[in-house]
């Protein structure tokens, strides 16, 4: 009787088990990096980490390709990871940003989006050519992968790029989003990283939300609103530029 009830549950409400379980690893996630690193590294880099790393394991022991959702238990993760609940946080996210913001930034915090994105662009669809990619679609998701692992995906999907090349667009964005949060407590001083103007257009240049705000938080806490303000309207930019603009550019290229 009780398996028979769980397994109802299971069937059921797999995507509030699948809310349950990112819950817990999230949970997990901030107090390693409350104990462990001090804040330095951020909890959703860790969460991301962990995430990854489940995945791989998961793949490892069921055979299957959808992570931990192979498991019955979490099989609600494939629908709460699938592109509805991403592309619906990416909008909430930009729905919270007013506009009349980025003007307090004044011309060089708009420009430093656009750099930022298109400088992260490019340095990404090199290492990706260097590897071996020639297709356009590859070269330019992982490019966007180089911008933020939010991009990288919404790049991908809207271009019909493969798992595989999706996978590490978002270990491009990973990886990025880890060395900002290191990087800048250890190089703030050096480049004047102590005022709200440099805060946005750092946030502007880097673009990766969670590494700015990461590393900022180590730095100095005031000035995080600056900078996650710019890095959020980064994510933004990208998410336009790269499956239109960008691509376009990159397959006239190749």
């Amino acid at each position: 009787m009780i398996t028979t009830a769980l397994d109802s549950i299971i069937r059921k409400d797999s995507l509030i088990i699948a809310f349950l379980f990112v819950g817990v690893v999230v949970w997990f996630s901030y107090l390693i990096s409350s104990k462990l690193t001090f804040g330095r590294i951020h909890g959703s880099a860790i969460a991301i980490t962990l995430g990854l790393l489940l995945a791989y394991f998961a793949g490892l022991d069921t055979g299957g390709s959808k992570g931990v959702a192979d498991y019955p238990l979490l099989a609600g993760v494939s629908i709460m990871g699938g592109a509805m609940f991403r592309d619906f946080a990416i909008i909430a996210t930009a729905f919270g940003v007013d506009t009349d913001d980025l003007k307090k930034a004044g011309l060089v915090g708009a420009s430093s989006v656009i750099i930022g994105v298109v400088l992260s662009f490019v340095v990404g669809a090199v290492v990706a050519v260097v590897f071996g990619y020639t297709d356009a679609v590859s070269v330019t998701t992982i490019g966007a992968g180089a911008a933020t692992y939010i991009v990288g995906p919404v790049t991908g999907a809207a271009l019909g790029a493969s798992s595989e090349v999706i996978a590490l667009s978002i270990a491009a964005g990973l990886v990025k989003s880890v060395l900002v949060m290191v990087g800048t407590p250890l190089f703030a001083r050096h480049i004047g990283l102590d005022n709200p103007q440099a805060a946005m257009v750092y946030g502007g240049l880097m673009g990766t939300t969670s590494g700015v705000a990461g590393g900022l938080a180590a730095t100095d806490p005031k000035l995080v609103p600056y900078g996650a303000m710019t890095a959020t309207f980064y994510t933004g930019v990208g998410c336009l530029l790269a499956p239109s603009v960008l691509f376009f550019m990159v397959r006239g290229l190749m």
